[in-house]
């Protein structure tokens, strides 16, 4: 079905109006408390209202592991991912049973990992969830991997040293107002407006938990995926100090089959109005076009990108 639809976005670049109708691109998110979803949402209505007879959606899913799927299997036409992720799909390892056809568009931000918890908890260290109620994210969802890595790395086994559930960010929010856990995990860009509420709520003091030692590991099995990162003081309300955290990058991927001239076209678009994304979501700045190769893609890119690229300048390193 996305081929037929691709075959007339390429017929509605070349044939005028008429046909320009009829073009849909579906742009794969995450969960609404997370920024996949509203930075989707401004992609969404750049592409729409700079590209003649194009009609993009923003849709809300369970994030990168499930995104590879949708884009893999044609279900989506692009779609925010993370860099770990993106190269488990393209390498059919991890999640993935077999090999998916992506490719890179652009290099966006990098997501900062966030172990999230309350002072009333007393957990102050990674060690003390030991024993303690946690949730590792949706089932699906990049921020998934990353955290059961992150367990891992730290020698706590996800299905015997904690209770685990698996939760949004948003559900993870509500569960631990509730009491029902005692700290999160989650990947995303800062602030995240989940965690955001959080940090806000009376009677609450939020605390985040370092977690950058656990780089060494990581890179030894996973290969320079991540890096150490930080998330700053005062990001949230009453956070006091900075908290180390594990960075990976974030992709937008299209399938290897999206027409040439319909990736260069949205690549385009999307650089040329990177100040209406920036105004959806201050995680856009970051979106860099020097940054594209400087940082690279762990997948190839579609020959489209590194079209507009060429035209920029850039040369593959």
């Amino acid at each position: 079905m996305r081929t037929a639809q691709w075959l007339v976005v390429a017929l509605a670049f070349t044939a005028g109006p008429a046909l320009a109708e009829q073009t849909r691109l579906s742009i794969a998110t995450g969960g609404t408390g997370g920024v996949y979803y509203p930075l989707g949402g401004g992609l969404a209505n750049v592409l729409t209202q700079a590209l003649p007879g194009v009609e993009a959606t923003a849709e809300v899913t369970s994030a990168s592991v499930d995104n590879v799927k949708l884009v893999g299997a044609g279900k989506a036409d692009i779609a925010f991912v993370l860099g770990d992720s993106a190269a488990d799909g393209y390498n059919g390892a991890g999640k993935f049973k077999a090999k998916e056809p992506i490719r890179a568009i652009a290099v966006l931000y990098a997501n900062k990992g966030q172990w999230v918890t309350v002072e009333r908890t007393g957990i102050q260290k990674m060690q003390d969830l030991k024993g303690r109620r946690i949730s590792t994210g949706a089932p699906g969802s990049g921020t998934e991997i990353i955290a059961l890595r992150i367990l891992e790395a730290y020698g706590i086994n996800p299905d015997k040293d904690v209770t685990r559930e698996k939760l949004s960010v948003a559900e993870s929010v509500n569960a631990i107002k509730d009491r029902k856990i005692d700290a999160f995990f989650w990947s995303g860009g800062v602030p995240t407006a989940a965690v955001t509420d959080l940090a806000a709520t009376p009677g609450e003091k939020i605390r985040l938990i370092d977690h950058g030692d656990a780089i060494p590991a990581l890179v030894k099995k996973y290969g320079p995926l991540y890096a150490k990162g930080v998330v700053p003081a005062h990001a949230y309300p009453g956070q006091e100090k900075d908290a180390s955290a594990v960075d990976v990058w974030n992709l937008l991927i299209v399938n290897e089959k999206m027409p040439e001239k319909l990736v260069h076209d949205v690549v385009k678009t999307m650089f040329e109005h990177k100040a209406d994304l920036v105004a959806v979501h201050a995680e856009a700045a970051n979106l860099d076009l020097a940054r594209q190769y400087e940082v690279g893609s762990p997948v190839p890119w579609a020959a489209g990108a590194v079209r507009y690229f060429a035209e920029k300048g850039l040369k593959p390193k």
